[in-house]
């Protein structure tokens, strides 16, 4: 019986291109035992199998840690509106925030990641409110019955300028004002950021 080595490459994906050499049984006058062969193609079958299989779990790693060095989304200037859609009134309006949403695993092109309300306080003044409750997160209405701001979900009330209208509002604070600046003299643009609810002080959310 003589053992020949043969060789087999096995490319993956990043990485260098390795040789896995087996022995391989070749036949000569005496023939080795069932046994004995079989082991041998058993185990030149497993050890390849092994690299090969290495391929979809390292693209399955790739995959799953990638989203966690993604950075947030939150906390940059978008562009929302433009001062000719504000009343000159100082009613405020409500407008959807766009932007690219990244989740877990998937990245969502221009879709609503948030709203805002904006008002007029003077000619190119404006006061800019995040529309989410801080007592449990719920998207506030404008009620000009009301003059201000009330809390579908736990009827915290809010002043137009979204300080707490009733100090018995269940919300710990007041709605959550946010940066804004105006471009090419009529783009309306806001730092747009969520902040945590049921919390006294302003912290955004990551």
């Amino acid at each position: 019986m003589a053992v020949a080595l043969g060789a087999v490459s096995v490319n993956l994906p990043g990485f260098t291109a390795r040789r896995v050499e087996c022995a391989i049984m070749s036949e000569t006058i005496e023939s080795p035992s069932p046994e004995r062969r079989g082991f041998l193609k058993q185990f030149c079958a497993m050890v390849i199998g092994g690299i090969v299989g290495l391929v979809p779990a390292v693209a399955g790693l790739v995959v799953f840690f990638d989203p966690i060095r993604r950075k947030s989304q939150g906390g940059k200037m978008l562009r929302v509106t433009t001062l000719d859609a504000l009343p000159a009134d100082g009613v405020p309006r409500k407008f959807s925030v766009i932007a690219s949403r990244t989740d877990a695993w998937n990245r969502f092109p221009d879709v609503p990641v948030g709203a805002v309300y904006i008002r007029r306080s003077g000619e190119k003044d404006l006061h800019v409110l995040n529309v989410t409750c801080p007592h449990a997160g719920c998207f506030v209405d404008y009620r000009a019955d009301r003059d201000g701001f009330l809390c579908p979900c736990h009827n915290s009330l809010f002043n137009v300028d979204g300080t707490l209208k009733d100090p018995r509002s269940p919300s710990p604070r007041a709605l959550d004002g946010l940066e804004w600046e105006i471009r090419n003299q009529n783009e309306v643009w806001v730092k747009f950021q969520n902040y945590e609810a049921g919390r006294k002080e302003k912290i955004p959310v990551a």
